[in-house]
Formats: C-alpha cells, sequence, structure tokens
C-alpha cells in the first residue's frame, strides 16, 4: 500500500482540497490518476498487486474472466493495462448523446462472456453501475470490479462500507471525506469548489 502512495504522490496524483466528484459529491481528496496513469511503469506497478489477486482466484476458479471492460474517461488506461497483464481483451463504454453508457467503436461482447470492469476511482460505484448496465444488455456477465483507489465512505461511523454486487480488487484503499452538496462542510467554510473530473454531473 505504502508503494502505491508513492507512485500516487509521485506522480502528482494525490490532490488535496475542495472537489466536485464524478459521483456528485463533494470531497476534501481527489485522486487525479491520469497522472499515474500518464507514467506505463508507473501504471503497470499499480495493478500488479490487483492482477496477482485476480489470477488466483480464475486459478481457484472462484472467478472467471473473458474481458475487461473501463468506463471512460478515467476506466479506459486501467481497464487496458489490467487486460494487457492478465492477457484478455481490453473495451471501454461511453456516453452517447443522451448521457447514456453504452458500448460504441464496434466493441461487441460474447453474450455469456465474463467481464471485469476496471476503475480509476471507485466512491459510490455509480460509474461502474451504468458501465456494468451497458454491458448486461449485450448478454456479459460482471465478473468483478477492479480499481487503482477505493474511497468508498462507510455507512454510518459504525458500519463497514457499502457492499458492492460483485468482487471487489483495489490496489489502495483512501480515507478520505466526502459530503453530499447540501452537507458540506467545506461549502460551509466558502472554499472554492473544484471540478478535476470528465462527467457532466
Amino acid at each position: 500500500m505504502n508503494d502505491i502512495v508513492s507512485l500516487l504522490k509521485e506522480s502528482g496524483a494525490m490532490l488535496e482540497g475542495h472537489f466536485l466528484l464524478s459521483s456528485g459529491r463533494h470531497g476534501d481528496k481527489y485522486i487525479q490518476c491520469a497522472k499515474l496513469m500518464q507514467y506505463p511503469g508507473k501504471a503497470a506497478t499499480a495493478l500488479e498487486h490487483i492482477v496477482k489477486a485476480i489470477k488466483a482466484d480464475i486459478d481457484t476458479g472462484k472467478l472467471k474472466a473473458d474481458a475487461v471492460a473501463g468506463p471512460a474517461m478515467g476506466g479506459i488506461i486501467v481497464a487496458y493495462e489490467l487486460a494487457r497483464q492478465l492477457g484478455l481483451p481490453a473495451i471501454f463504454t461511453e456516453r452517447d448523446d443522451n448521457n447514456i453508457m453504452c458500448l460504441r467503436r464496434g466493441f461487441e461482447i460474447k453474450p455469456g462472456s465474463f467481464v471485469i470492469i476496471a476503475e480509476d476511482v471507485v466512491t459510490t460505484g455509480k460509474s461502474s453501475g451504468e458501465c456494468a448496465s451497458a454491458l448486461k444488455t449485450q448478454g456479459a456477465n460482471i465478473a468483478a470490479l477492479a480499481c487503482i483507489a477505493d474511497r468508498r465512505q462507510p455507512l454510518n461511523e459504525s458500519s463497514s462500507l457499502e457492499d458492492l454486487p460483485w468482487p471487489f480488487y483495489s490496489a489502495i484503499r483512501i480515507e478520505a471525506q466526502n459530503w453530499t452538496p447540501e452537507d458540506c462542510d467545506l461549502c460551509k467554510k466558502g472554499i472554492p469548489l473544484i471540478k478535476p473530473g470528465s462527467r457532466k454531473v
């Protein structure tokens, strides 16, 4: 984990401030994985732990995987590198003119295929869910969700993180505050909001 933190800091990917997250929530930290993924060597290293865990589960029969898919934009390079190390094809979903996540560019999924969704950062799982919906319309099975940074919040102070509907693999767990816009402590303090992500919210 310390190695991943070092990679994020070395590449300038770990930011602190007041950010509009892709989920629509506000946060005090932002992981701009694009700054990490611009370095192929660092990208490969960041995903090695995930690849090892996935391969182990495939070898024991716990997991099946035929392809890796990433939601645009943040998941594209992550999906490519994860697929490269696993020896699988990589595709991505993107938004159409109606802002609906779908498969385009001639990408096809064979019905019954098992697909791993790859993300840069998971906060609420919204993008992953939209990607999953697009894949399922093509007859795919969602095998797992993998990401570089897991920044999900506990449901409350005494509970565990909210369960995801698939096996979950992450390189690092990031402890960071995030709020609904109505309850944002940073908004109340008058700290300017920055929108570094790509999704229209």
